[in-house]
């Protein structure tokens, strides 16, 4: 069965955070030596990156197995993972190259859609057939 374009397109979304991810953590190691608080905030941003890439690519392999209303909560889970991405591993990394942004608490916002998409993932599990 052929994989669907929407599929396709997280797992190409997932597949560059997760090649991001590997980059940010050389970086860290190589490009911030010297400046400890920049090397955590990539090492921290760099992990939850690339645990929320692998995550994606697990709700595309996921996804088929559930029903129309666990594939709602999937979509739910997919999206604020990928904002979790933007806004918290984001954050760090602007924070570690360019200092505090205008915007405040885009971090936190970030970790929230980490946490709810995990809720949501849970959500599609028990709405999954039996």
């Amino acid at each position: 069965m052929a994989m669907a374009l929407v599929d396709r397109i997280w797992i190409v979304f997932a597949a560059l955070n997760g090649a991001i991810a590997v980059g940010t953590g050389a970086y860290a190691s190589h490009g911030l030596a010297g400046n400890p608080q920049a090397q955590d905030w990539f090492r921290i941003a760099g992990q939850y990156q690339m645990a929320h890439a692998l995550a994606l690519v697990a709700l595309v392999a996921l996804g088929s197995r559930v029903g129309p209303r666990g594939r709602v909560a999937f979509r739910l889970a997919g999206w604020l993972f990928a904002t979790g991405i933007v806004l918290f591993s984001g954050t760090l990394y602007a924070l570690a190259t360019v200092g505090p942004l205008p915007v405040p608490m885009t971090a936190p916002a970030g970790g929230w859609a980490f946490m709810i998409g995990w809720l949501a993932l849970a959500a599609a599990a028990l709405r999954a057939p039996g």
